[in-house]
């Protein structure tokens, strides 16, 4: 069953309850304390709270939430859904910290001036940059609503096949208003139109020539910064105690060389001259 789109007030308030409860997440409150509580905060007049009450339910008989969100295709898309199962899959390094902010920066842009253009290259960076895999989470986009129409869907599934064969710059801009205008120049025929439907405007197709044979992650921060695309959040480094603290960073150094002296003493391969000091030469005294 495919997605609907929903009203403003619901994404705006899906926004507010996946920031919510990664905040709590991040306070180590369990996922089934924080959905027994946070139903109650979301506004009424949607069907959130709803929904979280089925979510919960879920967790206390299989312990998965994205098993919940894909009985749930008419309130939460399939790459939602997509996301979340990928950040609860036992041996995946993408976290439900970082998945819960992607779902929350979606749910906001939704609730804003969304277009499809900003949509399909917010969801796609989110893959690429996650490496959360372009199989599945294309497949995923396809089916959400705001690609029903337009050609869109037809053409994600296209691009599906041809990555990695075709440069992903090409694909943008041979599917731009600019490749159009490009050609009619190029054809001298004010009148020729492609084949293939229009999905982006002529800024995107610029943007998208300019950065042919480059890194896409370098064409997804240009749109962001000349056409307001929203920003796909990046995974936090953790850092250990050592290292926001110098002087137990210092300690633990000294400790593992200690260790290593100690190992090659046990093999009989300890070479003390490289702790000679080497003597000072005195300046000889003048006749």
């Amino acid at each position: 069953m495919a997605s609907v789109i929903l009203d403003r007030e619901e994404y705006i308030e899906q926004a507010y309850f996946f920031r919510m409860f990664r905040d709590r997440l991040l306070e180590n409150l369990p996922a089934q304390e924080i959905l027994d509580s946070i139903h109650e905060e979301i506004l009424s007049t949607t069907r959130l709270p709803m929904a979280i009450e089925f979510l919960r339910g879920e967790v206390v008989l299989n312990g998965r939430i994205s098993v919940g969100m894909s009985h749930l295709p008419h309130y939460f898309t399939p790459f939602q859904t997509f996301v979340f199962s990928r950040a609860e899959e036992d041996r995946s390094k993408f976290d439900q910290i970082t998945a819960l902010e992607i779902l929350q920066h979606e749910a906001s842009y939704r609730a804003g001036n969304v277009s499809q253009a900003g949509l399909f290259v917010f969801q796609f960076e989110s893959i690429s940059r996650n490496r959360l895999g372009y199989d599945r989470g294309m497949e995923a986009m396809s089916g959400d609503s705001q690609f029903a129409n337009g050609g869109w869907k037809d053409w994600i599934l296209q691009v599906r096949r041809q990555l990695g064969a075709t440069d992903f710059g090409d694909l943008i801009y041979h599917h731009s208003e600019q490749f159009t205008l490009d050609k009619r120049r190029q054809l001298g025929d004010s009148e020729w139109c492609p084949k293939q439907p229009i999905l982006f405007g002529a800024k995107e197709g610029r943007i998208a020539k300019a950065n042919r044979g480059k890194d896409p992650l370098y064409m997804f921060a240009a749109l962001q910064r000349q056409l307001g695309y929203p920003v796909v959040p990046r995974p936090k480094k953790d850092f250990g105690l050592e290292q926001q603290v110098p002087a137990l960073h210092a300690k633990l150094s000294q400790l593992e060389k200690r260790i290593q002296l100690l190992e090659s003493e046990l093999r009989g391969s300890l070479d003390l001259s490289q702790f000679y000091v080497k003597p000072v030469e005195l300046p000889a005294d003048e006749p």
